[in-house]
């Protein structure tokens, strides 16, 4: 059967958004109000940066601030992978900071902690899973690489290193030629239901929470800042931006990052004995070793989310809506799921959506501070900040009480990644770049001049 029969009645929208328990959105601010910390952004980042705001200083007045609905963008259409990794994986972490390593993943071990607990402590009903995640190879050069990977990673944590058999006993792939498994890294979950969770749980503790409401434009105003939007102002002492994807509010930080378009499907739920035909009992979320990977993992009523291959850049960074939408890539990732499971035949797309990345060229987070230390900000997760998001709270929230802590005191932290080139460079070396690590899975993993220097600079491109 043609891959193509598997779309014709997935529905142009986020599975995710669609849950029946969707809150309603809160009304928009009006007029002129007043707190302690206004952040900026209803996404994962936001929501962290209140409600732990509020749980280290339950006095302060915390106002929350969303241009569209809590959990509407990134955070409420991402596969739902909650990682401990702060650096976008060990690998990349080790080449950029590899004398802080050994802190970084005991802090993104110990964030992943407290997002658990978290979870737990404000009844977030989320579908959390433990179960870590598969790093499989599907071409001979990737299982040498993940060999090599695994002598890295035992030392900072539990991972098994998978054979052919061994991969294929947890999930059955033909395409499998071997896995790193990340035992206890990685958490399955429902991400929009952990964005709700999140809100129903900064107002518990009292913050304001104003939907439909987007910050227009920031300033000084006497000793704090203010901040207009459609239809009123915040005046506050401090602001936290997580905005992310969409153009800072702080000009100077919007050359660090730039929106890359990432598509996603999910089945309808497989079957008994579709279920059955692949294994996959302990429920791991998988990432394939390609430069241009797919991430997959089982939803709660076993549908099996698929997603990832292409990441689009528009000319200019545009974000818009009806990039939301890509055929011709739901057809490549129809074509690479049955490839990938042709036992499972017949089974259809119900839901096929895309939404945007900040992607910054070291793949990771990155902070600062602005108008003298009243305005902290972290951007550029790229595609990894359904956990880290949480440790990007805290760095901001540091950031803004003046104090020097473990989180600060970090090189990762201290140092802003290298800006993309203006136009038309940056839309060209994109461009490259995406060709070159096209080229290079197809070519053995063999990296080109063009990647090399890329690697030496220190610039690269994700998703």
């Amino acid at each position: 059967m043609d891959p193509v029969h598997a779309l014709r009645d997935a529905k142009p929208t986020p599975f995710w958004l669609e849950d029946p328990g969707r809150p309603d959105a809160n009304s928009a601010l009006t007029g002129d109000v007043r707190c302690d910390l206004l952040v900026v952004g209803g996404g994962y980042s936001g929501l962290w940066t209140a409600l732990v705001a509020k749980e280290r200083d339950p006095g302060r007045d915390v106002v929350l601030i969303e241009a569209e609905q809590t959990g509407w963008a990134a955070s409420g259409r991402n596969g739902g992978f909650c990682a401990a990794s702060l650096t976008h994986g060990l690998g990349n972490g080790l080449e950029r900071w590899p004398d802080e390593m050994a802190a970084l993943e005991q802090l993104g071990a110990r964030n992943l902690r407290s997002i658990e607990d978290a979870v737990t402590r404000h009844g977030i009903d989320c579908d959390w899973e433990r179960t870590g995640e598969l790093d499989v190879a599907t071409e001979p050069h990737q299982v040498e690489e993940l060999a090599e990977l695994h002598e890295l990673a035992k030392q900072y944590g539990d991972y098994e290193l998978l054979d052919t058999d061994a991969i294929r006993a947890q999930v059955d792939s033909p395409t499998y030629l071997g896995a790193l498994w990340d035992k206890d890294g990685v958490a399955m979950l429902h991400p929009a239901k952990l964005a709700w969770g999140l809100k129903r749980a900064c107002e518990r503790l009292g913050v304001r929470v104003f939907e439909h409401t987007k910050a227009l434009d920031l300033a000084e105003s006497g000793s704090g800042m203010a901040v207009r939007t459609p239809y009123g102002r915040v005046f506050a002492r401090q602001v936290a931006l997580g905005t992310n994807v969409f153009p800072s509010l702080v000009k100077r930080i919007r050359p660090y990052t730039v929106p890359v378009y990432d598509y996603a499907m999910m089945t309808e739920p497989l079957s008994a004995e579709q279920l059955a035909s692949i294994g996959w009992g302990n429920r791991q979320g998988v990432g394939d070793s390609a430069n241009q990977f797919h991430y997959y993992r089982l939803s709660a009523d076993n549908r099996i989310l698929w997603g990832g291959y292409d990441a689009i850049y528009h000319y200019g960074a545009k974000v818009r809506a009806e990039y939301d939408q890509r055929p011709q890539t739901y057809q490549t990732l129809a074509r690479h799921f049955f490839q990938t499971f042709p036992q499972l035949e017949g089974l259809r797309f119900t839901h096929a959506w895309g939404g945007a990345i900040d992607t910054c060229t070291r793949f990771s987070a990155f902070f600062d501070t602005a108008y003298r230390g009243k305005v902290a900000l972290a951007a550029g997760y790229t595609g990894l900040g359904v956990g880290a998001t949480r440790f990007g709270a805290e760095v901001m929230l540091d950031l803004l009480a003046g104090e020097r802590t473990e989180r600060t005191a970090l090189e990762m932290v201290r140092r802003k990644p290298l800006p993309f080139p203006p136009e038309p460079v940056r839309w060209a070396g994109i461009g490259i770049t995406k060709w070159s690590l096209d080229r290079a899975d197809r070519n053995a993993g063999r990296r080109n001049l063009w990647l090399k220097t890329m690697d030496k600079l220190g610039l690269g491109f994700d998703s």
